[in-house]
């Protein structure tokens, strides 16, 4: 290669990071659990995740990813011991880190409408959006989007179950995106 073209080649760790967003749009997920829990106020509270997989003969690859990430943990996933994952599961984490890679390096993801959808869930909690009844309601309807049923797990519960349980009391308002046809 010719000094001109020097410029145009990546840096090793910049090449990483590309690899990286590839092998996460193959082998990663972006996940939103929604948990019932006794003491939470509405009864469930949102859990964002972030995985990647991998058979354990690809570890060194979810130790590069670890190491861009400056965080999260590698793990066998339950019931495959031949798989690893992967995972960051802290809110602050996913947005500090995740979030400004994905909007970063994931801009040719076939997964842009969840990627959006995970993005929009994040944030809204951050904004503690999910500490009223009708934001923890839409937070739910994305994180239902975001996993449309017969793509991967099922959910344990159909979304309008959910939704008249955290509702359950509240007038609802004529202006609230929350639909009530499920």
């Amino acid at each position: 290669m010719g000094g001109a073209n020097q410029q145009e080649r990546l840096s090793n760790t910049e090449a990483a990071r590309w690899f990286l967003a590839g092998l996460i749009e193959g082998e990663g997920s972006f996940a939103v659990s929604i948990k019932e829990h006794p003491t939470a106020r509405y009864g469930f509270y949102v859990d964002p995740e972030f995985f990647i997989y991998q058979h354990k003969s690809g570890r060194r690859l979810l130790e590069m990813a670890k190491e861009i990430f400056g965080t999260g943990r590698i793990y066998p996933k339950p019931g495959n011991p031949e798989v690893l994952v992967f995972a960051i599961t802290a809110r602050r984490s996913l947005k500090e880190k995740v979030l400004p890679f994905v909007e970063r390096y994931m801009v040719f993801s076939t997964k842009k409408k969840e990627l959006q959808l995970f993005v929009e869930i994040v944030e809204a909690l951050e904004r503690k959006e999910h500490h009223s009844a009708f934001g923890l309601a839409r937070i739910v309807e994305k994180a239902y989007a975001l996993n449309p049923a017969g793509k991967g797990r099922e959910r344990k519960r159909p979304l309008l179950e959910v939704l008249e349980r955290i509702l359950r009391g509240h007038t609802p308002d004529p202006n609230n995106s929350v639909t009530r046809d499920g």
